[in-house]
């Protein structure tokens, strides 16, 4: 049985391909999600040696964009993330753009994400080693987000950030504040990195500008005179609260089949939250080929690493620095739970599901016999 995902896929897709053409580069992605445990990727055959049941189980597509195969990448993330928290305060901060760069930004996709990665963190950690409010290093995790519940585009970054770090003498300090870093000052730095490291790529012609700019000079003058608010969320009640958290959103699609409630011959119908109308659920529903097109607006560039981790957390030096922190704190007893096993075992962890027990007789003499892989 298809998923919702799959059955607007199939239904829409092809139509839509065949109408905008510019879009033929998303085919790789529409295929694997059509196929996803459809059995044209191939399948695992299991049986129970008492009482002789077979199961197939079909292969996943394994890529990132579909909301079928997510689950277990996200557990996985969170209990490594787990084993590294550090027994400080943890923030929540959401970095946005204003709305007029959205077209711009489509245009320049993986320059673009990019630099809002690298603005948002250049931000934080610049004002974090300032002494006026926390004089050290912190830890950064970033997750792009870019769509709103409606599947408009609304490109942001998630921020996980340390209320605490190593000072150049690598003693490692607390902040004490709800929040270390005062919003309007957050702002100002965000915008002036951003817009700087804009105008840097446009000199050096990196950008695809298109017509709708018709005066470089008046649209960056334009974007100077805007407020960027960032958002601060609250403080979270420990680190593993943080960490767990910000796993809703590292693995997130940009929408679930959870959220489809139903695909007809012409359109699609799902579920969103209205937060401008106290956070109300409400259902859309749009045209399949609309629908089809959105979703394809949040489809990352080749290559492209959505999470990212600055700071002391970065991947290079990540390990020593927690190691350095941990002499000169209270270690806090979060270890992995999942490193090292087996994917059965890990299955059976996660989810209570035994990979190794019949389905119809309960024996413990269940197994796999065959394993076919297709490419698709």
């Amino acid at each position: 049985m298809s998923f919702p995902i799959q059955l607007a896929f199939e239904r829409f897709y092809s139509c839509f391909a065949d109408s905008q053409p510019d879009y033929s580069h998303y085919n790789k992605v529409a295929s694997a999600i059509i196929n996803c445990k459809s059995g044209s990727l191939g399948c695992n055959i299991s049986v129970c040696d008492d009482c002789g049941h077979v199961s197939v189980h079909n292969n996943s597509c394994r890529n990132r964009h579909c909301p079928c195969c997510q689950i277990m990448h996200k557990e996985l993330w969170i209990d490594s993330r787990m084993a590294e928290t550090i027994d400080c305060p943890y923030f929540h901060a959401v970095f946005t753009v204003p709305s007029e760069l959205n077209e711009l930004i489509l245009f320049n996709k993986k320059e673009l994400y990019s630099l809002m990665h690298k603005a948002s963190a250049r931000t934080l950690l610049e004002l974090a080693s300032d002494k006026k409010y926390l004089g050290a290093t912190a830890g950064i995790i970033q997750v792009l987000h870019t769509w709103g519940q409606k599947l408009d585009f609304h490109p942001h970054i998630h921020c996980i950030v340390m209320g605490g770090g190593l000072t150049p003498d690598r003693k490692f300090v607390r902040s004490s504040k709800d929040f270390f870093i005062p919003v309007k000052v957050l702002s100002k730095k965000f915008r002036g990195k951003f817009l700087a490291l804009l105008s840097d790529l446009h000199s050096n012609g990196k950008l695809f500008v298109p017509d709708s700019i018709s005066d470089w000079n008046s649209f960056m003058d334009s974007l100077y005179n805007k407020e960027w608010i960032p958002f601060i969320k609250e403080t979270f009640d420990g680190a593993a609260n943080a960490v767990s958290y910000l796993g809703r959103y590292t693995h997130r699609i940009a929408i679930s089949n959870s959220r489809i409630l139903e695909v007809t011959d012409s359109s699609v119908s799902f579920r969103y939250k209205d937060y401008r109308d106290n956070h109300t659920d409400k259902v859309m529903t749009l045209e399949g080929t609309e629908f089809i097109r959105r979703f394809l607006l949040h489809v990352l560039p080749r290559g492209f690493t959505r999470i990212r981790y600055y700071g002391i957390l970065s991947n290079r030096t990540r390990k020593d620095k927690i190691a350095i922190i941990r002499t000169q704190t209270v270690r806090l007893k979060f270890r992995s739970r999942y490193d090292g096993l087996s994917t059965e075992v890990r299955i059976l962890a996660m989810f209570g599901i035994d990979l190794r027990e019949c389905p119809c007789c309960k024996s413990r003499n269940y197994h796999q016999v065959k394993s076919f892989h297709l490419r698709n």
